[in-house]
């Protein structure tokens, strides 16, 4: 068998009561929400019985999806499947760095609060959306976005999915663009333009953060969203990539195209939802990809990995 990537959901896979089976099962689930809960008071209530509506306002999407991320990846390691490689989309880059020992638990919770609060703000101060694009050759949607306007290319999430960000103006004529192309655009439910130069402010925001908390080195290979290629070692750097990680795109595609060539055949998704699991299946061919939110999916992932 080749090697194993966890894949670490991002924004935009919450749901109401993701995560709740897991963490009243696996004793490890449980240790990570005690942990986090400790820094933001409500946060299992939240996450485990919060409304849609409350789990898609920034500030508590990113600090609940991150919770139930890092928490089912503890539950996996606990039951003794280890990945060789991680990655995370967007705001689960931040878990799967945490997870690899780049960041305390904590310190990594303090990070996507600050994450959160600062992307939020600039989606105040510069409001927009996102759309994703289906159909449509990324390089088509290049084209389109430029022609729409203030709208920008920020998730190419596989080689027939992009998802564009922008104004809402923008957005609208980049829309019309996109059903004259012989597209579909469909609204992603989240509240900014993430990924964009409107972040600008978040990106400098998280600078000055991680100036003051600079990653270590990892135990294991993070791939990085900025670059579709692992951190490096060197602690500024790291610091560099993940700030410019909120106003730049996520290469997703080449990420899950350059572990695949390093030799990742079996992608496990850790978190809330099966996003990540279908973009592989749309991106790679001849691996297998798992789902791992539920006590039932990590069962088939244990079994799947470890021939029990």
């Amino acid at each position: 068998m080749g090697k194993v990537a966890f894949l670490f959901a991002g924004q935009g896979a919450q749901h109401p009561g993701m995560g709740k089976a897991m963490v009243e099962r696996e004793r490890a689930a449980r240790t990570v929400f005690e942990g986090l809960e400790a820094l933001r008071p409500g946060l299992s209530a939240l996450c485990l019985e919060g409304s849609a509506e409350k789990l898609s306002q920034t500030e508590n999407t990113q600090p609940c999806v991150f919770a139930v991320d890092l928490a089912c990846a503890r539950a996996l390691a606990d039951h003794g499947v280890l990945p060789d490689a991680v990655a995370g989309f967007s705001l689960g880059e931040v878990a799967a760095l945490a997870f690899a020992g780049a960041f305390s638990d904590e310190d990594a919770f303090r990070l996507v609060l600050a994450r959160a609060d600062l992307m939020a703000h600039a989606s105040r101060e510069h409001p927009g959306s996102m759309r994703a694009v289906v159909r449509l050759r990324a390089e088509r949607v290049e084209e389109l976005a430029a022609e729409a306007g203030d709208a920008w290319p920020v998730n190419y999430n596989s080689p027939l999915q992009t998802v564009v960000a922008g104004s809402e103006d923008a957005l609208v004529h980049f829309d019309a663009l996109v059903r004259q192309a012989g597209g579909r655009s469909l609204k992603v439910a989240v509240s900014g333009a993430f990924h964009s130069p409107l972040m600008a402010s978040a990106t400098a925001g998280l600078a000055e953060w991680l100036g003051a908390h600079r990653p270590r080195a990892t135990r294991v290979p993070v791939w990085a969203n900025a670059t579709g290629e692992p951190y490096g070692s060197d602690p500024l750097e790291m610091a560099g990539t993940l700030a410019t990680q909120a106003s730049h795109p996520v290469l997703w595609t080449k990420t899950l195209r350059s572990l695949a060539s390093w030799g990742v055949d079996t992608f496990v998704e850790v978190g809330p939802g099966t996003t990540l699991t279908k973009l592989v299946g749309h991106t790679l061919e001849g691996v297998r990809a798992l789902p791992c939110e539920t006590p039932e999916q990590l069962d088939v992932v244990v079994s799947s990995i470890k021939g029990v």
